[in-house]
């Protein structure tokens, strides 16, 4: 008999199905953590100051040396902010061994101190979020073969589920999370390509059910071929989700060249939303010209996951006011090493104040 697929709903919809079977509820975890050197230039891990006077504790996570599912894990509070940074030179490699010195971060311009400067390869909770739409029939199998490879390469100990998303989208892994990859590759196969590309919806649920993870850091990698076409929810909402979530978005566009050639302004569209997405959140967008580099491009993000820097910082400006604040990481010129860059998330949204009530007489 086979497993029946849950659908993931769309948040804040009020919209119900009998066809759908399962339903994700979630709790705000955080983000925050690490990756990978070779030993020789490894940092050593280091908790946190405490937080400034008044700053309220929320869920902390212990803080070890073993945080939950092994490795280290950053102590979290209210108000700290964790920043993943990736460096690279010139020719695009990455740049490990760099000091905290190196690195200057700004919050709305204004320079913050760095509490917190690690390196190291930790597991990861990751999403594969894959477009089941009709046009991806006869891409699917490299797609498939390329998230596996992705699978392969990362941390062994990461956990990770399978979206497959067309105009719904379905949680197809057994388990919330795993890290088995026969599990991993059943889910791949439920092909049923058909219908509309509802992204959005798809990256926001996939977004609320990450947050079930219980490792530090959280990661999408999103494949599609198209642009959306029936999302309830928007690109703007689904940015604003995952720079509430903290979470990176990869995103690997696969436009053919019939597409290109006579759906020119959809295409655009498709490519300026994936762009969008992975760079508020970090991460990174690819367009290959075949299906076949999929593959390898897997690898790289698989790559750049474990080769990120960590910062955190207390901000300076402690209001909880919800509000978005821009996040900008700065490297200092390093001797031998040429023009470097640096690449994060745009900012995030600080916590809003939980309204008192007031108490009656």
């Amino acid at each position: 008999m086979s497993t029946p697929r849950q659908v993931i709903t769309r948040p804040n919809n009020n919209h119900s199905s009998g066809t759908r079977l399962g339903v994700f509820a979630s709790a705000l975890i955080f983000a925050g953590s690490l990756i990978f050197v070779s030993p020789d230039h490894a940092q050593q891990p280091s908790q946190p100051p405490p937080p400034p006077a008044g700053a309220q504790q929320q869920n902390p996570v212990p803080t070890g040396p073993q945080g939950p599912g092994g490795g280290y894990a950053i102590q979290r509070d209210v108000n700290l902010v964790v920043l993943h940074a990736s460096v690279v030179n010139e020719r695009g490699q990455f740049v490990p061994g760099l000091k905290q010195d190196a690195f200057r971060v700004l919050e709305d311009k204004a320079e913050q101190k760095i509490s917190v400067f690690r390196q190291e390869d930790v597991p990861v909770s990751v999403g594969l979020v894959i477009d089941n739409s009709g046009s991806m029939r006869d891409k699917r199998l490299q797609v498939n073969a390329a998230a596996l490879t992705f699978v392969k390469t990362s941390n062994p100990q990461d956990e990770a589920f399978v979206v497959n998303f067309n105009d719904d989208y379905y949680l197809d892994t057994i388990h919330d999370f795993t890290n088995d990859l026969t599990e991993m590759k059943d889910a791949l196969e439920r092909i049923d390509a058909r219908g509309s590309t509802a992204l959005y919806d798809a990256v926001i649920g996939s977004l609320d059910h990450l947050k079930k993870g219980v490792k530090d850091k959280k990661v999408l990698l999103v494949v599609t071929d198209g642009v959306d076409n029936a999302s309830r929810r928007t690109l703007e909402n689904a940015v604003q989700e995952a720079q509430r979530s903290d979470a990176l978005i990869y995103a690997i566009g696969l436009f053919s060249d019939e597409d290109l050639k006579h759906n020119r302004g959809e295409m655009k569209k498709a490519r300026r939303a994936l762009t969008t997405m992975a760079s508020a959140t970090g991460g990174l967008s690819f367009f290959p010209e075949n299906v076949d580099d999929t593959e390898s491009i897997c690898a790289q993000i698989a790559r750049d996951i474990r080769n990120q820097y960590t910062l955190a910082y207390y901000p300076t400006n402690a209001a909880r006011d919800g509000t978005f604040r821009a996040v900008q990481v700065d490297i200092a010129a390093q001797r031998g090493l040429g023009k470097l860059s640096v690449r994060t998330r745009a900012g995030y949204y600080a916590h809003a104040a939980t309204p008192t009530r007031a108490s009656g007489n």
